[in-house]
C-alpha cells in the first residue's frame, strides 16, 4: 500500500470553535486529511457527494437543520463512507434515530471526543 493513502474525513458542525477543535484533532493523525467542512445540512450532502470522503463528522443540531436529514439523504447515496455522529445530545432516541438512518457510531461529544480520533484512527489502519 502507498505511504500517500489517505483517510479523508469531511466535518459538519455549527459551531466554527468545535470544527477548528476538529480539524486540529484530525490534523494530529498521520495520513487523515480533512476534504471539506460544512455548517448547514444543504451544503453538508452537496460537499458529501461531491468529495466522497472515506467518513464524516456530523453534528445532530445544524443551521437550518439537523444532522439526522444529512444522514438520511447523503447516506443512501453513498454506501461507503462511514458516519459518525458526534453531538452534545447523546439521548438515547437520537442514538437509535441515528443508527437506523445509517450512523456506525454515536459519540457525546462531552465524553468521548478520544473515541473519535480512535475510530479515524483505526478507519485509516483497515481502508488501505
Amino acid at each position: 500500500m502507498p505511504s500517500d493513502a489517505r483517510t479523508n474525513v469531511f466535518i459538519v458542525e455549527d459551531s466554527a470553535s468545535i470544527r477548528e477543535r476538529l480539524v486540529g484533532m484530525l490534523g494530529d493523525i498521520e495520513g487523515v486529511s480533512v476534504v471539506g467542512e460544512a455548517e448547514t445540512p444543504q451544503a453538508a450532502v452537496e460537499g458529501i457527494l461531491r468529495t466522497r470522503p472515506d467518513s464524516v463528522l456530523l453534528d445532530i443540531q445544524l443551521i437550518g437543520g439537523s444532522g439526522i436529514d444529512v444522514l438520511r439523504e447523503a447516506h443512501p447515496q453513498a454506501p461507503g463512507t462511514v458516519f459518525i455522529v458526534l453531538t452534545n445530545h447523546p439521548n438515547p432516541q437520537y442514538r437509535r434515530i441515528c443508527m437506523e438512518a445509517g450512523a456506525a457510531y454515536f459519540f457525546d461529544k462531552n465524553t468521548e471526543m478520544a473515541k473519535v480520533r480512535d475510530v479515524i484512527t483505526a478507519l485509516g489502519a483497515t481502508h488501505h
